[in-house]
Order: C-alpha cells, then sequence, then structure tokens
C-alpha cells in the first residue's frame, strides 16, 4: 500500500506517521544533495539547502492537511521563490524541483512512492553524470577572445586561419576596450584537433599585434536554462 496514512479529512497526522515521513524525507534530501555534488563544483549552502528542502516540503504540506485554499497561499509563497534566487543551472534547477518533489510525495504520505523514486531518480542522474558521452558534445567547443587594433580588418584578417583549424566558427560579440582604441572579439568555435591548439592561437597572434587572446571552455554559466 503506497499510501502510509489517510483519513476521510485528509492525512491523519499521527506522532508515528509524521516521524515516518521526516525520516524518509530526510534521507531522501541527503541523497540527492550527495548526488548533486557528484564530479560538481559545489556551494555548501546550496547542499544543505537541498538536504533540507523535502522535508521543509512536506511539512508545509501536511500543514495544510487538505485545505484548498491553504494549499493556494502556500503555491503562491513558493513562486516568490523564484523571484529571490539567481538563475540557476538546468542541474540546480533538477535537483531543487526533484527534492520538492520527494517532500510533496513524502507529506501526503506516499513514503514508498517517495523511497522508490528518491533511489530511483538520484541513480539515474549519477548514470547520465558518469556517461561522459551523454548529451555531450562530439567536438571541443571553446569560448575565443582576440583583442585586435582599431584600425585592423577583423571581419577578413583571421578567415584563413579559422579555415585551416577549425570546423565552425561563430562571432558572437564585437565590443571596445581600453576608451574606444582596441576591439575585443568573442567568438565560438569548434576546434578540429587540440593538439594544434597552440600553433592556432601563435598564428593569431602575429596578426593581431601580439594583443590579448584567450581561449577556454564554455564556461559553466552557459548551462543554464
Amino acid at each position: 500500500m503506497s499510501e502510509l496514512f489517510f483519513s476521510t479529512r485528509g492525512i491523519d497526522l499521527t506522532i508515528t506517521g509524521i516521524l515516518i515521513c521526516s525520516v524518509v524525507s530526510l534521507a531522501a534530501g541527503i541523497i540527492t544533495a550527495l548526488t548533486y555534488t557528484f564530479r560538481q563544483i559545489t556551494n555548501k549552502n546550496f547542499v544543505i539547502t537541498l538536504a533540507l528542502l523535502p522535508i521543509i516540503t512536506q511539512s508545509i504540506i501536511m500543514l495544510v492537511n487538505g485545505s484548498v485554499g491553504t494549499g493556494i497561499a502556500v503555491m503562491g509563497a513558493f513562486s516568490l521563490v523564484r523571484f529571490r534566487s539567481v538563475p540557476g543551472t538546468a542541474k540546480e534547477i533538477c535537483s531543487i524541483f526533484l527534492a520538492m518533489a520527494l517532500g510533496l510525495a513524502a507529506g501526503a504520505g506516499r513514503i514508498w512512492y517517495a523511497a522508490v523514486f528518491a533511489v530511483l531518480i538520484n541513480g539515474m542522474l549519477l548514470v547520465f553524470t558518469c556517461y561522459a558521452g551523454f548529451g555531450e558534445q562530439k567536438n571541443p567547443v571553446k569560448y575565443l577572445k582576440i583583442v585586435v587594433p582599431e584600425d585592423l580588418d577583423y571581419t577578413v584578417i583571421f578567415n584563413d586561419l579559422f579555415s585551416e583549424y577549425t570546423k565552425s566558427v561563430q562571432l558572437e560579440k564585437v565590443r571596445t576596450v581600453s576608451l574606444g582604441s582596441l576591439y575585443e572579439l568573442q567568438y565560438i568555435v569548434v576546434l578540429k584537433n587540440l593538439k594544434n591548439e597552440k600553433e592556432f592561437l601563435d598564428k593569431i597572434r602575429r596578426r593581431n599585434s601580439n594583443l590579448e587572446i584567450s581561449l577556454g571552455w564554455i564556461t559553466q554559466s552557459r548551462a543554464g536554462l
């Protein structure tokens, strides 16, 4: 039986039932938090939040106890959280929704549902994280920034190098720096071979008067929803 305790007026809030739900919620939150930290640069406060979010959600659902009006008010309160937080990555948002869903299940008395899906979904997250080929670019996509003098025609000066060393290139942004005396070009490039990276950069700096060049992986902030 998936429901731990029910009554005709909603959830029967017994001490035993509350304790069991709380233990399951806390365990599900810890599992979710540990799964999130696997092969991930983490923030301690966010990990603690993930661990405690299911039991907090569960306590709110138990407090509502079948009241439609109170449930609508709680939904409105949860919606305000989005506007008080900075944008997160796709994985952070997925973990938050998972933690809230597990807390909702435990708060509704569906203990086995919460336990099974805590193990199942976190297990799938671990599998997807460990499997390097899942969802990743097959080609090395990198972020290239080149600073050039203001009198250099950047629209054509690097075209032959891009043809030789990259599979594709996209100019994302051009902006002025150093009070307008220099231009900064920002590209998204797909390199043909990472072994030729230094040779590629050396040829670029010979044409941009040895000004600043940077080449790196797409940052974590670009992995957001």
